[in-house]
């Protein structure tokens, strides 16, 4: 059974790195719109009795990409796929896993049935938002991390007596894996979410006064987060030379390029999960998930056990 790398048009470059780090070609495909809008795919190799990976992150726009996914998994399975697994690096609607006020869906849900309804066997993602959205799949999910390659790219530049910042509650253990990893200390911020965009900060736990700072978070969407977090601690006292930003996933939509560039961070450090945003005028620093990625496919084709690769909290 051989193993095959098929992708949408979400993130090209990143899937095109991984079949090059496992020695693969990528799976050639018609992927273009119909003159009214609709989807044309079609697989143009035999994938019959093959070992399919779909690499699709769905960045925006969201919905987009996830239909492009839907309509691959179909085409492998109804071309006689054997295995299918979906490579998510970056899972829109993550953090939509729950009703907030009564009267919504749970988009999360909606989208881990429809991933099982399309013939996926099983889902691999980067970093989500939390462990406990696993639970919504039908299939099983293989969660890994960037976290062990960011704290690489990021270790070189960081003061040993700097402090690794959780910018809220929910990125705690995200921010003390940061820390074991750097050996540095932790502090973190209590927030309370306004909107979708907008955030307020009521306290900082820890020691930040003077010290160099590394605010660290699963993405950076709006940049509403980062840029409350970086004021809040600058009024706090800590040195306004060093700051760091270190994100899984850099989505940054919106203004969120225009408002964090207003801020003295030194550097962000993000994935290639999803594309780097053309023309931005921040001072970002991308470090690739290809080998991650890569030896994550090829230990499952192999059936070998994912050990190491996996997120551990």
């Amino acid at each position: 059974m051989s193993l095959e790398i098929v992708t949408g048009s979400s993130n090209y470059a990143l899937a095109d790195e991984v079949a090059k780090n496992l020695g693969v070609e990528l799976v050639p495909r018609i992927l273009e719109r119909f003159p009214d809008g609709e989807l044309n795919i079609e697989i143009k190799q035999s994938v019959r009795g093959c070992d399919v990976y779909l690499i699709e992150p769905t960045c925006p726009p969201v919905d987009e990409h996830f239909f492009e996914l839907f309509l691959l998994a179909d085409a492998c399975r109804r071309a006689g796929a054997t295995h299918l697994t979906a490579v998510i690096p970056y899972f829109g609607y993550a953090r939509q896993d729950r009703r907030a006020h009564g009267r919504e869906p749970v988009s999360l849900r909606l989208l881990a049935d429809l991933i099982a309804a399309s013939a996926v066997q099983r889902v691999v993602v980067v970093d989500f938002h939390s462990r406990a959205v696993e639970s919504a799949f039908a299939v099983p999910v293989e969660h890994v991390s960037a976290i062990s390659i960011l704290a690489n790219a990021v270790r070189p530049s960081v003061h040993k007596d700097g402090v690794v910042v959780s910018p809220d509650l929910g990125a705690v253990k995200m921010a003390e894996h940061y820390a074991r990893l750097l050996g540095l200390s932790v502090a973190i911020i209590h927030k309370t979410r306004i909107s979708g965009a907008e955030v307020t900060v009521q306290r900082i736990i820890g020691d930040v006064r003077d010290r160099e700072i590394v605010v660290v978070d699963d993405m950076i969407t709006t940049g509403g987060t980062i840029e409350k977090a970086i004021k809040a601690l600058l009024d706090a006292g800590c040195s306004s030379s060093g700051i760091k930003v270190v994100a899984s996933h850099g989505l940054f939509v919106g203004n969120a390029a225009d408002r964090l560039a207003q801020l003295p961070i030194e550097k962000i450090y993000v994935s290639d999960s999803v594309p780097r945003p053309e023309r931005s005028p921040l001072p970002l620093q991308v470090s690739s998930l290809a080998p991650l990625l890569a030896e994550t496919i090829h230990r499952l084709y192999r059936l070998e056990s994912l050990g190491n690769v996996l997120a551990h909290e």
